[in-house]
């Protein structure tokens, strides 16, 4: 326990001490605040007014006392502008720089300033500790607290902010970021991820110049559809996979973000994320606390797979729902049907799950309704009965006759949207995010339940609980999302008398307020997350959910390259890869691409040929086979497709005595004729000895590898393996296996 200082009286009340915390309280003295990973650090400290800087970014120093000594060797303040590297920026006092934060007082005062109170670190475990550092203005009873989650092996931070204040009346919320950083290293270069629908997580890498970039949502729902709030922010050099200073991170956040990148007249860089604040004004009462989302990033000295591969142990480790437990292969009816099916149909195809070797059977959309039968995607959305038609046993009956198959049954829902072709529109119209008077907008013919009324996460919540419940044998959920909002109106806010800026915001906690409910009752189900693609892969929703459903656009090649750009963010057992008809490629290459993650097939199986069928099976007994490296080992991205004629990606065991590798041809312009060169490999031990066999081979193929042949891991690393990849051999699948 370090001294507490003694504060002015108007401090007081902000101290806080316990069992492993250290307690520090300062007022006129600097304060020095270092938030330390295992090889960063970032640097905060107080100057003469105890406003807080951020006066360093970078390697950790030997010693902790040696911090203190940096902010004298620079001189950042401009009399024209501000203080450009505070950590965390008010509006309308000294600064003219973009905020962090924009508030208008109780008594209309649009002035914030903000002064170090008090900070202290809790040590949570060997590996996890949390700062929070306690601002106030020292006119108004107005709190502002910054919280740094750190995961120190793992070089991870999680960090947001908590605001909240003792005015007599609300305080509007006009700005209210979750991080303000700011770096010094000079040349930035900034990765985002742009896209549309079957056109996810296109990269664009640009070097930034003087001025602001911005990346912002305002879709409301499915708010990542057109931009991902997943980033790489590369240091000195444009990033690389093995070396240089990155950091690759998310804004946490189901709803509308802003992320601001400016480089300042220093050539430095300021960098605000948040919710957006886009028509999201925020009332907040007296004493009521309002969280911002989290900004989650890795830190690494030696380039993205580093980053990434750190990244990925952590979100298994601590926030993937069961990220260190098993999924389940499934067979998925909905390229085999799509809505024209019966309960004979369905039955039938529990016979090809069985034959394929998969964990279960997924039934997808169109299994409910009766007034208005859905039977195509303009009906029916809202009415969560069995359709009597289709279904006239029930799902009981689906779950049992699976059962008897020897497979598990899980289900499709949508339950946060309505179709206006509806029984619940026409009961609970009161429900539905709509202008009451403006024409309705229809996105994929349907329209957002408003999740800030209580009574709609009731009905929410009970969908899936009225499922289970009747179906306790139930094994698996894919919850599905495809709207955004238009007209954004909630009926539930008006009758409140509570604004209609809260709706953004309030939406999303409502919908985590369902999610927590669920899990509450059924806390292990696995469940995907579905949003007609990539447009809700975000790590507080993966908190609720074991997967998420890249893209629907299933194209094996174009796949090749989703999934490498999804890669740097999220390990392969969160990654839902299905294996269909799309694209021209065989069945080896596409059920090859399908395999690098959850594996899941969207096909006629029982149309497909006999050797088809029998390369099929055996690729998903391959795949039980080395599932367990793939979903819990580490990453190597060897050979980038954007760059190259191949794709080449690797996945070790932690003991580093087996690996899976995967190898694509991707070019067929050029008519490649084979692999020239080895590609190196990566994560080995060099002290072992190995041997490299070729695995999914299609009935009758052979492979052209010697799978005797003895290698170190020194050669393979260092000289490398040629896959011998070609216009006839497409996909290679290699395993690497330790000689003992």
């Amino acid at each position: 326990m370090r001294k507490t200082h003694h504060l002015p009286a108007i401090h007081k009340t902000f101290l806080t001490i316990g069992s492993m915390l250290a307690v520090v309280s300062l007022s006129a003295q600097t304060v020095t605040i270092p938030i330390e990973t295992g090889s960063n650090v970032i640097v905060l400290q107080t100057d003469s007014e105890s406003r807080l800087r951020t006066v360093y970014f970078g390697e950790p120093l030997t010693n902790e006392s040696d911090y203190s000594a940096i902010s004298s060797l620079t001189r950042l303040d401009d009399d024209n502008i501000g203080v450009h590297n505070a950590a965390y920026t008010p509006a309308g006092t000294w600064n003219l720089v973009e905020p962090a934060i924009q508030v208008k007082h109780s008594d209309g005062n649009a002035s914030l300033e903000l002064k170090y109170v008090t900070h202290k670190r809790e040590r949570i475990d060997d590996n996890t500790s949390l700062t929070s550092i306690q601002l106030r203005d020292p006119k108004y009873p107005f709190n502002v607290t910054l919280f740094y989650k750190v995961w120190k092996k793992e070089n991870v931070i999680e960090q947001w902010t908590e605001i909240k204040h003792t005015e007599k009346k609300p305080v509007l919320l006009e700005k209210y970021a979750s991080a303000d950083l700011y770096f010094s290293n000079k040349d930035f270069y900034l990765t985002t991820y742009q896209g549309q629908w079957a056109k996810e997580m296109q990269p664009t890498e640009t070097k930034l110049e003087r001025g602001m970039r911005s990346i912002e949502t305002k879709l409301g729902a499915r708010a990542m559809l057109l931009q991902s709030p997943n980033f790489i922010l590369s240091f000195g050099q444009p990033a690389s996979e093995n070396d240089g200073l990155v950091m690759l991170g998310q804004l946490a956040w189901s709803g509308n973000f802003k992320m601001e990148f400016e480089v300042d007249p220093y050539e430095n860089l300021r960098f605000i994320s948040g919710i957006n604040p886009y028509a999201s004004e925020y009332s907040l009462v007296p004493n009521q606390t309002f969280k911002t989302a989290s900004l989650i990033y890795a830190v690494s000295n030696n380039g993205t797979g580093e980053a990434s591969r750190n990244l990925h142990s952590w979100a298994r480790k601590y926030r993937v729902l069961d990220g260190e437990g098993e999924r389940l292969t499934l067979l998925n009816n909905w390229e085999a049907t799509y809505f024209d099916f019966d309960e004979d149909k369905i039955t039938s195809l529990f016979k090809d799950a069985r034959n394929l070797g998969v964990d279960l059977f997924l039934l997808d959309d169109g299994w409910f309704a009766n007034k208005y039968p859905r039977n195509d995607d303009k009906t029916g959305l809202g009415d969560w009965q069995e359709n009597v038609k289709k279904l006239p046993h029930g799902i009981g009956h689906l779950v049992q006759e699976a059962a008897k198959e020897g497979i598990k049954f899980g289900i499709w829902i949508e339950p946060e949207m309505v179709s206006p072709k509806s029984e619940l529109y026409e009961n609970h119209l009161d429900w539905v995010i709509r202008q009451p008077d403006r024409p309705e907008v229809y996105y994929r013919n349907q329209l957002v339940l408003d999740l800030s009324n209580p009574e709609v996460q009731d009905f929410v919540y009970g969908v899936v609980d009225g499922l289970f419940t009747k179906n306790p044998n139930l094994a698996f959920i894919k919850w599905d999302c495809n709207a955004v909002i238009y007209n954004a109106y909630s009926a539930y806010l008006d009758k409140k008398g509570l604004p209609q800026s809260h709706l953004y915001v309030e939406y999303v906690h409502g919908l985590y307020k369902v999610l927590e409910r669920i899990r509450a009752k059924y806390p292990k189900v696995p469940m995907m997350l579905c949003s007609g693609g990539g447009g809700r892969g975000d790590y507080e929703l993966l908190k609720y959910f074991t997967e998420f459903w890249p893209s629907d656009d299933t194209d094996p090649l174009e796949r090749i390259f989703m999934q490498w750009d999804y890669s740097y963010f999220f390990p392969a057992i969160a990654v839902d890869n299905h294996v269909t008809d799309w694209g021209k490629q065989p069945l080896k290459f596409r059920t090859d691409v399908a395999s690098m993650g959850k594996l899941g097939f969207d096909i006629v199986a029982g149309e497909l040929n006999e050797k088809d069928m029998q390369f099929a099976k055996e690729a998903v007994a391959n795949y039980h086979g080395f599932k367990d490296m793939m979903w819990h080992g580490d990453q190597y991205r060897l050979m980038n497709p954007h760059d190259n004629d191949m794709a080449s990606i690797m996945y070790v065991k932690p003991d580093k005595t087996r690996a899976i590798i995967f190898n694509y041809l991707v070019n067929y312009r050029q008519r490649l004729q084979t692999s020239v060169e080895p590609i190196k490999l990566n994560g080995l031990d060099p002290s072992k000895k190995y041997q490299v066999k070729e695995i999914n081979l299609y009935p009758g193929a052979r492979s052209w590898l010697n799978p005797e042949k003895v290698y170190s891991g020194d050669f393979l690393m260092k000289v490398g393996f040629n896959p011998l990849v070609n216009l006839n051999r497409t996909s290679v699948v290699l395993e690497v296996n330790e000689v003992r």
